[in-house]
């Protein structure tokens, strides 16, 4: 019971440090991850708390939520439209960074290759929570966003299949080529079919139910569960996660009410916050000072192979993708280059490093924690002045007064259209549906006003207007073949060949509507739609 008690007061006290560090951060120009691993060194410095951080705890814990509410939001015609990018720098990227830190870090250090190459492995993944998070408040472009946090998704389920690998030669001394590629398949692929198995029948489920809290609390379940099953089948958990959530969030809020999106939002954005704080401030708590400042000298070689490898990486494959996919402006490839920080994957997979290291396995957890200290204290905090120097997600004023009129018309329009249907089932009485669609018709014509007005005195933001208005046809386009589809009016087949050809329109967001072939009936399938 005292050991229960003792355990609940930390939570409370971890907690209470969280949301005042919170509080005083708004004041301060600094990632809030960064300013809680400041305060658990200075905690740790201060009083040292007696607890284990375990790779289960970061792993099975604190992982599969992060995991999942970012793979939750993530798009599939955004992550269609960026697949060549994102998996080369998942794959072969955390290979060519595994290879190159491994093989720096061996030239200059007393480690054997292939403790030196863990070590690679390890390191490979990247955490953008930071960066992340930092995009959001400055507005940079959807896509580059997208790149970044994808990347992470995918090259987390990468470096720890990888990291087993690299363990199981470094113990062996054995290294056979095409065992550890099928290998590497089956797990990887092993981990993204039972994500996307059980991402698709929890869908399933919440289709049948309208209750926000047995919604949610399916969501829960398949965050922790598929990570659990696909551990058990001794498959990528991280990537079964990725999946799981990637099919959840495409998927489920199509059938859920407007109830349902704001509690399943406002709940995963509140677990991401809550594992994102404990994990960073826990990692502050647990570093040991004295011992990174006694390895000082492999820790620079760790990052500078690690600055090495991730530039080779980015500018290398960018190169490629440019030649092979849509490109990535130079000035992206700068921000994904210093973007790729290292945090709580790493940390879990140098504290699963087996005893039998011996005091390599204590080199090694210095090492990993003295890169993650200097990509958030160093790399986080000087992004902001990155991103501003190189001109990228900066708005004008009439810009930001643009979205913000038209983010009010379209939420007005939403509930006048959600009430009308609450009206046509018979819902809501016919009087009281008039009175509300008087006043929200007053409410939507001021509004239409406003977003008339801002266009017209600010002729440049037409294009703007054009773009969002292209896409809300195409997305409308979506919809009404799904409708089709789910009414039987049309077969498998012609909703796959339609949509992939409303899908391919999508990303084309340069040409005005007007422009827009793709909207007209000219391909050989509508007008085969047409003629019947």
């Amino acid at each position: 019971m005292g050991g229960l008690l003792a355990t609940e007061k930390l939570i409370i006290g971890l907690l209470l440090i969280i949301s005042l560090v919170a509080m005083a951060i708004r004041q301060f120009r600094i990632p809030y991850t960064v300013a809680l691993v400041l305060i658990g060194l200075l905690i740790a410095s201060w009083s040292p708390l007696n607890f284990e951080l375990t790779p289960e705890l970061i792993l099975a814990l604190f992982v599969p939520p992060l995991v999942f509410e970012a793979a939750f939001h993530i798009s599939f015609n955004e992550l269609r439209r960026n697949l060549p990018g994102i998996l080369l720098l998942a794959v072969p990227g955390v290979i060519i960074t595994t290879l190159v830190v491994g093989g720096i870090v061996k030239l200059g250090t007393s480690l054997d290759f292939s403790v030196a190459l863990v070590f690679g492995a390890l390191i490979a993944a990247t955490d953008p929570v930071a960066v992340v998070a930092l995009f959001r408040a400055l507005g940079v472009p959807k896509r580059l966003a997208v790149l970044v946090e994808s990347e992470s998704l995918f090259n987390d389920g990468t470096a720890i299949v990888i990291f087993n690998l690299m363990i199981a030669i470094g113990l062996t001394g054995r290294f056979n080529l095409a065992g550890s590629v099928a290998s590497f398949i089956i797990v990887a692929a092993g981990g993204i079919l039972i994500g996307s198995a059980l991402g698709w029948v929890v869908s399933r489920l919440i289709a049948r139910v309208d209750d926000y809290l047995i919604e949610t609390t399916l969501t829960t379940v398949l965050a922790f569960g598929s990570y659990l099953i696909a551990e058990e089948f001794h498959v990528s958990g991280v990537l079964a996660v990725v999946a799981a959530g990637l099919i959840n969030g495409n998927i489920s809020p199509r059938g859920m009410s407007p109830t349902t999106r704001i509690v399943l939002f406002n709940f995963w954005e509140y677990v991401a916050f809550l594992a994102n704080s404990l994990i960073f401030l826990l990692i502050g708590l647990k570093v040991d000072l004295a011992a990174i400042l006694a390895a000082w000298q492999p820790i620079l070689i760790a990052i500078l192979a690690v600055l090495v490898a991730r530039a080779m990486v980015v500018y290398g494959l960018s190169w490629l993708v440019n030649r092979v996919a849509e490109p990535i402006p130079v000035k992206w490839q700068h921000v994904i280059n210093w973007g790729g920080l290292r945090g709580a994957i790493g940390l879990a997979l140098a504290l699963s490093l087996p005893i039998s290291l011996g005091s390599q396995r204590d080199l090694l957890i210095d090492m990993a924690f003295g890169v993650v200290l200097f990509t958030l204290l160093v790399q986080s905090t000087t992004m902001r002045p990155l991103i501003r120097s190189l001109g990228i997600g900066i708005r004008s004023q009439s810009q930001i007064e643009y979205e913000t009129r038209l983010a009010r018309l379209t939420s007005l329009q939403a509930a006048g259209n959600h009430m009308d249907r609450q009206h046509q089932d018979g819902l809501i009485s016919t009087d009281t549906w008039n009175r509300i669609k008087k006043t929200l018709g007053w409410q939507i014509d001021a509004a239409t006003d406003s977003v008339r007005e801002i266009v017209n005195e600010e002729p440049t933001l037409e294009n703007k207007e054009n773009e969002t208005i292209r896409r809300e046809v195409l997305r409308a386009r979506r919809s009404a073949l799904f409708d089709l589809h789910h009414d039987g009016a049309i077969s498998q087949d012609v909703l796959e060949r339609l949509i992939a050809e409303v899908d391919t329109a999508l990303p084309e967001e340069s040409k005005p509507l007007s422009e827009d072939k793709k909207l007209e009936p000219s391909s050989d399938i509508d007008s085969k739609e047409q003629d019947k």
